[in-house]
């Protein structure tokens, strides 16, 4: 199998332990890889195990870098409103930043930021149409700019 496509986006950690809980827990992830180069560097790999993508979480000395955010963020999908709310107030009652939650309606769907040990934003939402919305696209071979983005037509 080789890849293709998105794999993985990395994120620079102070403390990979506590980055590592914080993604177990607020979005599913578990530890598919890790490796260390024996003194200050250690890297690991999380996936939610639905698709091949992974965060890199990097933990090196020296090594510093904006967080993702305020705006910017990763995406995790959960299965219910009721499942937004608690996580968004597990953050609150832990102390984290945690914006929301809203609700945009269709295709965004009912969501909240939380802010990760590093300041990295994580939006956990339901009702998100992605699968939907890129399903669609691959079968027309693209998305539709014309309707969407007039300006845009050539």
């Amino acid at each position: 199998m080789v890849d293709l496509g998105l794999t993985h986006v990395a994120l620079v950690v102070r403390d990979l332990k506590a980055s590592i809980a914080f993604y177990e827990q607020y979005a599913a992830m578990t530890v598919v890889h890790r490796r260390s180069d024996g003194a200050e560097v250690q890297v690991a790999w999380l996936s939610d195990l639905t698709r091949p993508f992974a965060i890199v979480l990097i933990q090196a000395p020296g090594l510093n870098d904006t967080p993702l955010g305020p705006f910017g963020h990763l995406g995790v999908a959960v299965a219910s409103r009721e499942e937004v709310d608690r996580l968004v107030e597990q953050a609150r009652a832990e102390g984290r930043r945690a914006d929301g939650p809203t609700d945009s309606g269709p295709p965004v769907g009912y969501w909240a930021y939380i802010r990760d040990p590093d300041g990295n934003t994580l939006e956990v939402a339901f009702g998100q149409e992605v699968a939907l919305t890129t399903q669609a696209a691959a079968t027309r071979g693209g998305a539709d700019l014309d309707d969407a983005f007039p300006e845009e037509r050539g």
